[in-house]
């Protein structure tokens, strides 16, 4: 039996809209995942696209960063989606770049630009 693909959505404070239309674009592809964001990001997604099932974890500051990376070390992620502000010093930059590392140490698809974030949704199907 297989289980539905699982995406994780994130972003910083100031790619938030970014991601939140970038799920509205490709709210048809997205229907066919099962989605888990950090908490902030996972309410603008919600208010964008109130058809997706959004589950929202932690804020990423107050361990939502951590949860998701425990998701990616139990194969529970597929592909990490996350809007990073290089322009912006975060406080938490070191649970990001545990969460950056993990998803590149089991190897699963990462975007953290919207650039790389549409090509990698042009390669799934609807």
């Amino acid at each position: 039996m297989s289980r539905t693909r699982c995406i994780a959505l994130i972003a910083h404070d100031q790619k938030k809209d970014d991601l939140a239309d970038f799920a509205r674009r490709h709210q048809a592809k997205l229907m066919n995942w099962r989605i888990v964001a950090t908490g902030t990001t996972g309410g603008r997604i919600k208010d964008a696209v109130p058809e997706l099932d959004v589950t929202r974890l932690k804020s990423g500051p107050l361990g939502g960063d951590q949860q998701i990376g425990a998701l990616i070390s139990t194969g529970e992620v597929d592909m990490l989606v996350f809007f990073v502000d290089p322009l912006t010093p975060m406080p938490h930059d070191v649970d990001v770049k545990a969460l950056m590392r993990l998803a590149t140490v089991y190897d699963i698809p990462m975007a953290l630009n919207l650039a790389t974030a549409d090509i990698l949704m042009q390669t799934l199907t609807a």
